[in-house]
């Protein structure tokens, strides 16, 4: 192997110890010598004139924990790690910045992504080679499985790669440079088409771009099972979220252009998806909760892992599904993932929201090796033992319980789900009351009390998944925003829930501005555990708190929030945004960074950048600010060429697009507060913003609502300088 001087001399030891992360310390006791993210490791892969080997992942990733058993807990795995790599292990959730980059490269060679992600890198930081999961010598895959997955072990990858930069480091070298070379160039492409203020032509961005995205998914629905891809099959809740709001904005342009059929076929197919959801193994039966994503088309497996930001996108697209169309079990899942959210273990005693339940936990408090699933999971015997012969085989037939479990063969790599059953919802109350000759209400009463004693057997008897206890900004600000909205929503339903829903996210917000805001630099720290972490914000950080605080605002009208969401925006235009060809960066310049991103493409997140367009065209509204509705309209035209290219990659900011044609209209409520609270739920839509136009500190910054009298009351509507009553109150 080509190495530099004092090679004999380094002994890596594993520092992970070190990490407030509970995904990398769970990897501190590993024989690997795992190094942490930073300048010390990176000088040492200088020095040494070692590939860096990064592994990437996150503490709910059901494989990670399987690459972690087979690779990292192997004496033999670790001796060539140690003795020929640096190995860094790193938390996504912790280092989005990195992971992005380096997911960006698997995905352009490999053809997809995923985690764990893992990455040979040069001590300039450019890739080699990487991949996803790699079986280990330990790997507990059966024989069929191995030989349908073809898949190289990754013992034979590390042999591999320290032969190759021992002896044709130069050429390594050189393909990373050109690889690098090639991913700066596609980062460049689109987001560089044109400079700020620069004229686009005339057939650029337009509301038809809609339409063009409103085919796409039409064409991708599975009218069986919901939900537009085949599997593994993932909610993707920005995508339910731009369909199911076609025909829910307050101007027709979008109706003109896509068509009123066409919007209410939309609102059809997600509603149609969130049904098909809400009954599948995707969602726990037996607690709260979705899973991140479903192994078959029909939503019936999940991996198992529980993630905080599919939950309060997923709370936000069932809630706009309840509003539009009053549906009880539209009603019922918001009333689930709300209760998840609000909630231990989600729930963070001090206020805020923590990360993810993992996939994998021990079947009981006696066994030593976790499986995936094992605490969802159920056989037909235990479902007669904790409920009754009866009531057992009533709920098996409403759950799909079979005596010899309902996974298949092929869905079961590692046989941990022999006999073993997911539950679903497979039939209705009333269908199942004829089949066993009782009455429906019987029934229903049967299925409610089962699936309490169901959840009361597991919670006691079974050991829970590990919870990562993190609390991240970018995502506790979609849960704030997806709180503060349900409980507007449902303060004339459930006045006591509604209180709840939303203390929780005002409670929230404390915390970040106390625990994770530096009030006199005025920037965002993204993680707390155990105190605040030493990582600035990123974009996402700034976007997705600043999108839940004037969701927040507007369903309370208190002008702190507000206030907080403008003094964020600046800080993010301060630190983010690129004077020359606009939007936002994801992250700021480093040395250690290899390229510098923008965020356009919305995956199991929305973009940073579609949401910060949102933001600025909402704050400009809010605060008749101009300012932020001209930088709303370039970060949108700065992805221009992909948009045209791809407009159903770029849901999320196809919102963008309508707002910056047709405007977003500006309600100002005037009177007591409570009052126009009551009015606010009348008045909201999508495309619009309302505001209480007696908040002192609005009335400092807005100038327009400053020129409505005080002893005002009634529904203004402001537009182009001036405002006029539309309603009295």
């Amino acid at each position: 192997m080509a190495s530099g001087a004092g090679e004999e001399e380094l002994r890596l030891v594993n520092r992970l110890g070190e990490s407030r992360s509970p995904y990398v310390r769970a990897h501190a006791s590993n024989p690997v010598a795992w190094q942490m993210w930073g300048d010390e490791s990176l000088a040492l892969a200088k020095k040494h004139n070692r590939l860096l080997f990064l592994s990437i992942g996150y503490a709910a990733c059901h494989w990670c924990h399987v690459m972690e058993r087979e690779s990292f807990a192997s004496p033999e795995i670790a001796q060539l790690l140690n003795a020929h790599f640096i190995p860094i292990k790193i938390d996504r959730e912790e280092r989005p910045d990195v992971d992005a980059i380096y997911m960006n490269y698997v995905q352009a060679t490999n053809g997809s992504g995923g985690w764990p992600l893992n990455v040979f890198v040069t001590p300039d930081l450019e890739p080699v080679f990487g991949g996803t999961y790699w079986p280990g010598p330990n790997h507990s895959m059966t024989a069929q499985a191995s030989l349908i997955s073809h898949t190289v072990g990754f013992l034979q990858i590390l042999q591999k790669m320290t032969d190759v930069w021992t002896k044709q480091e130069a050429r390594c070298r050189e393909s990373a440079k050109e690889i690098t070379r090639q991913l700066r160039q596609f980062a460049e492409e689109g987001v560089h088409s044109r400079k700020v203020g620069e004229k686009s032509d005339e057939d650029g961005l337009d509301i038809d771009l809609l339409e063009e995205a409103y085919q796409h998914f039409l064409k991708k629905y599975d009218t069986a099972n919901g939900g537009f891809s085949i599997a593994p099959k993932f909610p993707t809740p920005v995508n339910l979220q731009f369909l199911l709001r076609l025909d829910q904005w307050g101007n027709t342009a979008v109706k003109n252009i896509v068509g009123e059929d066409e919007c209410k076929h939309a609102t059809q197919m997600v509603v149609n998806t969130l049904r098909k959801m809400a009954r599948g193994g995707i969602r726990d039966q037996i607690g709260f909760g979705f899973a991140r994503y479903s192994v078959t088309k029909d939503w019936s497996l999940p991996h198992f892992e529980k993630m905080l930001y599919d939950q309060a996108q997923l709370l936000d697209v069932y809630l706009d599904a309840f509003i539009v169309t009053h549906d009880p079990e539209m009603l019922g899942a918001v009333y689930d993932i709300a209760t998840y959210l609000t909630e231990p273990p989600m729930a963070a005693a001090t206020g805020g929201f923590f990360s993810a339940e993992d996939a994998d936990s021990y079947p009981t408090h006696t066994d030593t090796e976790k499986r995936e699933g094992a605490y969802y999971v159920w056989t037909l015997k235990e479902l007669r033992t904790v409920l009754g012969d009866r009531d057992g085989n009533i709920c098996a037939r409403f759950y799909g319980v079979l005596a010899d479990g309902n996974v298949a063969r092929e869905n079961d790599p590692h046989d941990e789900f022999i006999s073993q059953n997911i539950i679903s919802v497979t039939t209705t109350p009333a269908a199942l009351a004829k089949q066993v000759g009782l009455a429906e209400s019987e029934v229903v009463t049967i299925l409610k009390e089962g699936r309490k004693k169901l959840r009361t057997y597991r919670e006691k008897n079974r050991p829970k998944p590990a919870l990562d206890d993190k609390i991240v900004v970018a995502w506790n600000g979609l849960a704030i925003g997806a709180l503060a909205r349900t409980g507007a929503t449902l303060a004339d339903i459930d006045p006591e829930k509604a209180k709840r829903f939303g203390n929780a996210a005002e409670d929230a917000v404390k915390f970040i501005r106390k625990e994770l805001f530096d009030e006199e630099s005025k920037i965002l720290y993204r993680v707390y555990r155990e105190g605040r972490g030493d990582t600035p914000g990123f974009c996402d950080d700034y976007a997705f708190l600043i999108h839940g605080l004037i969701d927040l605002y507007e369903a309370t009208f208190n002008d702190s929030y507000l206030e907080f969401a403008d003094i964020l925006q600046k800080t993010q235009i301060s630190l983010f945004h690129d004077p020359t060809s606009s939007a936002f960066f994801s992250a700021r310049s480093h040395p250690s960074l290899l390229l510098h991103l923008k965020s356009g493409m919305d995956a199991a997140e929305p973009s940073s950048n579609s949401v910060s367009a949102s933001n600025l065209h909402r704050l400009s509204s809010l605060l008749d600010d101009d300012k932020y509705s001209k930088m709303a309209v370039e970060t949108v035209a700065a992805f221009e060429a992909e948009v045209m290219q791809f407009p159903h990659c770029f849901a999320g900011m196809l919102a963008g697009i309508v707002m910056g044609k047709v405007g977003v209209q500006t309600v100002v409520v005037m009177g007591p507060r409570e009052t126009a609270r009551r009015k606010m739920k009348e008045s909201v839509g999508v495309g619009r913003t309302v505001s209480w136009g007696g908040g002192e500190w609005l009335r400092a910054r807005n100038a327009l609502v400053a020129s409505i009298p005080k002893e005002k009351q009634g529904i203004m509507v402001c537009a182009e300088g001036q405002c006029r009553e539309v309603l009295s109150v």
